[in-house]
């Protein structure tokens, strides 16, 4: 009955489910498509991604560059894609594959690119996981095997404004006031987990937070991107939960006036960002506003600040692969439709955790998911990543 369900379901929704598939854009001429894409181009060792992007032969390179030129997005962040200095992994995937047709869909071309440090890798010189160990990934800044592991790249049409880029990657978890500090739950003491040692130079970030100006026309946009821990693969003491929650928490204070004074970047400049601004956050925040594993409706901070659009982009191919792997996707209280992430029929199953946001000071179009429905011409494309591409139009 389940086969049947989905078969009647992607026949009788086929238009739907090319939203966010067509290589045509129709739309105002002044409309911008943001998105965000957790592409998986993660490599194992160090100078993996760069060998893999030299050639124009990786299979999931040209996988994850057919998704973009089909989905079309005017700026892009791409999560999980391995620091590289002087955006040589970043020229070498644009040269091979997204300017080279994938499959029959158009070469798409970006003239600007932004990569920087991340502190995935970057040791600290504590036990942060106290295994009775020092070093190794779990005592890194953030959870990497080498240096800029899991790192992040934003590719853009329009010129990026690199002077006024503000980066946080060194901004400390205990200056946020109020902090959701892990706890020990075998003392007393709240907020113990990190001693006070590690707190003074453990850093909030677990990749990084960048605000990265980028021109449109007249007009200036601020991409907001962003990668948060997942808040799992820990324990009691919930350590990468409660630092999810607060990375996601940074982005809600520093777009809400009033609330950012305590943000510092990477160069001391203090303060969120101005009231007038535009921007769009983008990322995988790796928390779903009512299912998996998050801390304290840890998304809902963004979700419900005052100046962020939720138009929650969507795509028929979600419902479908929900109800093909069954499972935990079952007993989920969101909308399956929504969901961003194929996680399988385990625990904690399909989720959104991938999101544009604009400001309200900004109209918006269109919005979407890019998942094809399972068994429908596309979706070998649903192997590139465990995530999907997700975009809105935005007219700034």
């Amino acid at each position: 009955m389940r086969k049947t369900w989905v078969v009647a379901l992607a026949a009788t929704m086929v238009m739907s489910a090319t939203v966010g598939t067509a290589q045509a854009r129709p739309g105002p001429q002044d409309t911008v498509r943001f998105a965000t894409f957790n592409a998986s181009l993660n490599r194992t060792a160090e100078g993996e991604l760069l060998d893999d992007l030299s050639t124009p032969d990786d299979e999931q390179a040209r996988a994850v560059a057919e998704v973009i030129q089909r989905s079309r997005p005017d700026v892009l962040l791409v999560n999980e894609f391995d620091y590289v200095p002087n955006n040589a992994a970043a020229d070498a995937f644009r040269r091979n594959y997204l300017e080279v047709p994938q499959n029959g869909a158009e070469p798409i071309r970006y003239r600007y690119a932004y990569t920087a440090p991340v502190n995935t890798g970057v040791q600290t010189g504590h036990d942060l996981n106290r295994d009775g160990m020092v070093g190794g990934p779990d005592d890194a800044h953030g959870f990497g095997e080498f240096v800029g592991q899991y790192g992040m790249l934003v590719l853009s049409r329009y010129p990026i404004d690199t002077e006024r880029v503000r980066t946080f990657r060194t901004f400390l978890w205990k200056d946020m006031p109020g902090a959701l500090l892990p706890d020990d739950p075998a003392t007393p003491e709240p907020a113990d987990w990190y001693s006070p040692e590690i707190l003074k130079t453990l850093r909030l970030s677990s990749k990084s937070h960048w605000d990265i100006p980028i021109r449109v026309g007249k007009r200036v946009v601020h991409v907001l991107a962003a990668h948060p821990t997942p808040p799992s693969f820990d324990g009691p003491e919930d350590r990468n939960g409660t630092r999810n929650h607060d990375e996601i928490r940074f982005w809600a204070d520093y777009v809400t006036p009033g609330r950012g004074d305590y943000v510092y970047d990477d160069a001391g400049r203090r303060g969120g960002l101005s009231a007038g601004e535009r921007f769009v956050i983008v990322g995988d925040y790796n928390a779903d506003p009512f299912d998996g594993d998050s801390t304290d409706n840890a998304i809902q901070q963004l979700l419900d600040a005052p100046r962020v659009r939720d138009t929650a982009p969507a795509s028929v191919g979600a419902v479908v692969a929900a109800r093909l792997q069954g499972g935990a996707n079952d007993a989920h209280r969101g909308r399956p439709w929504l969901d961003t992430a194929d996680f399988g029929d385990e625990s904690p199953g399909n989720l959104r955790v991938d999101y544009v946001l604009p400001s309200r000071g900004m109209k918006t179009g269109r919005s979407g998911v890019f998942w094809p429905v399972p068994g429908t011409r596309l979706d070998y494309l649903n192997d590139a990543s465990d995530h999907h591409l997700v975009w809105v139009d935005v007219r700034p």
